[in-house]
């Protein structure tokens, strides 16, 4: 049961993971933190962190981390599929009929105004890792602050940005 539930959970994160990992983080924190309490708000922040650390999108180290952690291997291979496969199945439709519709004007202005939700999910799991303790004191406000300013206006590789993080953090917190 607790399988099929892994299957069901992840399948549904893979079917609304638009705009990415980063929008998905609150729907992924909703369903194994706060609805089935697989992870707590601390595992899940860790998870994110090395999410980020690890190649590969952050659905699908997630996937894999807590499908292992709630069920073992068949677990983690169980979430990883389940939450891969909505959008290996969309992408399949979609290619198939994407030449009848790229000029199409009502699909285009749909695919315009998911822009705005998309980055208002990000913004809302920015927000849920800080008021979560991702972010505990004004040392890492700083930190993050910073990160975000160089990333931004310097357009250096984000892999950077976290090892100089990390390296910052060890300097500031030791």
């Amino acid at each position: 049961m607790l399988l099929i539930q892994l299957f069901l959970t992840f399948a549904q994160i893979g079917l609304f993971a638009f705009g990415g990992g980063y929008a998905t983080l609150p729907l992924i924190e909703k369903e194994i933190v706060s609805k089935f309490h697989w992870l707590t708000h601390k595992e899940f922040l860790e998870v994110v962190t090395i999410s980020q650390l690890t190649p590969g999108p952050i659905a699908i180290n997630a996937a894999t981390f807590v499908g292992y952690k709630v069920s073992g291997f068949f677990g983690s291979i169980i979430a990883t599929v389940s939450v891969c496969l909505p959008s290996v199945i969309l992408i399949l439709i979609v290619v198939r009929f994407l030449r009848k519709f790229e000029t199409n004007i009502w699909v285009n202005n749909i695919l315009k105004g998911l822009r705005p939700a998309v980055v208002a999910l990000i913004a809302a799991a920015a927000y849920s890792l800080i008021k979560g303790g991702g972010i505990t004191d004004i040392k890492g406000l700083i930190i993050g602050v910073v990160s975000f300013v160089i990333l931004r206006s310097k357009r250096l590789d984000p892999i950077l940005i976290l090892i100089l993080a990390g390296i910052a953090g060890i300097i500031v917190y030791v």
